[in-house]
């Protein structure tokens, strides 16, 4: 009797395994689906204004990584994230994009609302910002580093930790290369061969 009980104690936690790979393997796979259009490499090159009225440019940002993210007032996903963003943008450059989400009047009222005014955003009132980034689900993230390339790219909801590592990574993994001889584009070709 000792023996079925350890047969089906050992069924039980190999289905149970089995589900949890079937699980991961459907998330990750949905996950690069929604990525598969995203652009990688140099960031795409784009200025535009901010709610304040003052001109951005995307290469203002070059010598320190930026947190690019796209978000919708209307995006019930988006409101999870906003924390997370709220917290990031305490330490780290975060520029982000309303998505299809109104004029500028609509945006800062939302803005008012959720209590994000902090956020540097472009209103992206026509989704053209967000067609050059291939951004179609939000919230959307990119990642990039100092030298203006997209390092980190990321549909969906994300944690503060997250983009915390994700960041450091970006200012901190390239400087690691280049002490040991390497550019970037010659580590991460050693990386994807080993």
């Amino acid at each position: 009797m000792s023996q079925v009980v350890v047969k089906k104690r050992k069924r039980s936690w190999m289905r149970l395994l089995l589900e949890i790979i079937i699980i991961l393997v459907i998330i990750f796979g949905l996950r690069m689906w929604f990525q598969r259009d995203l652009p990688s490499g140099p960031a795409p090159s784009f200025q535009a204004v901010l709610i304040d009225g003052k001109l951005v440019n995307i290469k203002d940002y070059r010598g320190e990584p930026l947190l690019l993210h796209f978000w919708a007032s209307w995006c019930k996903f988006c409101k999870l994230s906003e924390s997370s963003i709220t917290n990031i943008d305490k330490d780290w450059n975060v520029l982000s994009v309303a998505f299809q989400s109104g004029n500028k009047d609509e945006v800062s009222q939302h803005m008012k609302e959720r209590n994000i005014e902090s956020w540097a955003v472009v209103p992206d009132e026509d989704g053209r910002l967000a067609e050059l980034f291939g951004v179609k689900a939000v919230p959307a993230s990119y990642i990039i580093d100092s030298k203006g390339l997209i390092k980190v790219k990321e549909v969906g909801i994300t944690t503060t930790w997250g983009l915390r590592a994700r960041l450091w990574y970006a200012q901190n993994v390239d400087g690691f290369f280049e002490t040991l001889g390497f550019s970037s584009a010659q580590a991460d070709d050693k990386i994807t061969t080993e």
